[in-house]
């Protein structure tokens, strides 16, 4: 690879979103480099699901057949490698093309771009409960429109400490009504989302939790530092998410108070020549707005 000369674009990120992104610009007969560092926020999830034509497909296998049809466009190369810092030309000593940027790799090699498209992604905060890793992406999740389907009907636990614990759990009446609030220590409920909660028969839990039980990856019950375990088959949490890398900020780009990326409807950021794709983006990492709950199925409580 001749890290000397100046592609027209450099992906950073090697899941769905940077792949589907090299696609589309290996037809288009750009120079296109992917640098990918093995990182991904499905890393602990066993399946894709809702992806048209491969739903249930293990995520390395996705990635393993989009780079597969990738080598079919010879502009596009894909490097594994992870980034220590981008910036514009403009600032850089010797930079060839002063209009465009400049990628540092964690190897020593710079790589120069006429246009960036970051494709980073973000980071899931998991809560911080002993037991969780053994069971996270088997039997505890943080998207119901991802793993829902799985365990409909089953007793699953809703982990939330926000201001929309309750919005969040009256949405899970989609997949299941036996449904319990956990908020591991004093809850910020209003009264009305207390009655809300009360009204469908969905308890609320707020002793602090000491760990998950389960066998395997299967979780069996919660155990809290006061009253009696819960049996559940399955969590679901609504923590805050970030961006996993820093290089919307170095390059100055504008974020939206949910952290997302501000970016126009081709998903342009404020830096002329910035791009962003998935979940890094203001669309993506927006949530849908939790007061706008769905009635729940059943209406016998």
């Amino acid at each position: 690879m001749d890290e000397r000369q100046t592609y027209d674009t450099i992906i950073v990120g090697g899941g769905p979103a940077g792949l589907s992104a090299a696609t589309v610009l290996g037809r288009c007969l750009r120079r296109v480099l992917v640098l990918d560092n093995g990182e991904y926020r499905n890393a602990a999830a066993r399946n894709m699901w809702g992806y048209l034509s491969r739903d249930g497909i293990p995520p390395a296998q996705f990635r393993e057949i989009a780079r597969q049809q990738l080598a079919r466009y010879p502009s596009v190369a894909l490097r594994h490698a992870t980034v220590s810092a981008v910036g514009t030309a403009a600032g850089a000593e010797n930079a060839e093309d002063s209009s465009g940027f400049w990628v540092a790799l964690d190897d020593g090699a710079r790589l120069a771009a006429r246009k960036l498209l970051l494709a980073t992604g973000v980071v899931d905060e998991v809560p911080q409960i002993e037991g969780i890793e053994r069971f996270y992406g088997t039997s505890v999740f943080h998207c119901p429109y991802c793993d829902g389907y799985e365990v409909q009907e089953q007793a699953i636990a809703i982990y939330s400490q926000g201001y929309d614990a309750a919005a969040f759990t009256l949405e899970m009446t989609v997949w299941s009504r036996d449904l319990a609030l956990l908020t591991d220590g004093p809850g910020a409920l209003a009264d009305e989302d207390r009655d809300r909660l009360r009204r469908y028969g969905i308890p609320v839990r707020e002793e602090h939790i000491l760990r998950l039980e389960g066998t395997g990856g299967q979780l069996e019950r919660i155990v809290f530092d006061t009253g009696a375990p819960l049996p559940r088959q399955a969590m679901f949490f609504s923590m805050r998410q970030r961006q996993r890398s820093p290089f919307a900020t170095q390059l100055g780009c504008q974020f939206t108070a949910q952290g997302g990326v501000e970016t126009n409807e081709h998903e342009a950021t404020c830096v002329p020549g910035v791009y962003v794709a998935g979940d890094a983006s203001k669309r993506a990492s927006s949530r849908l707005p939790r007061a706008r709950w769905r009635r729940p199925r059943s209406t016998r409580h």
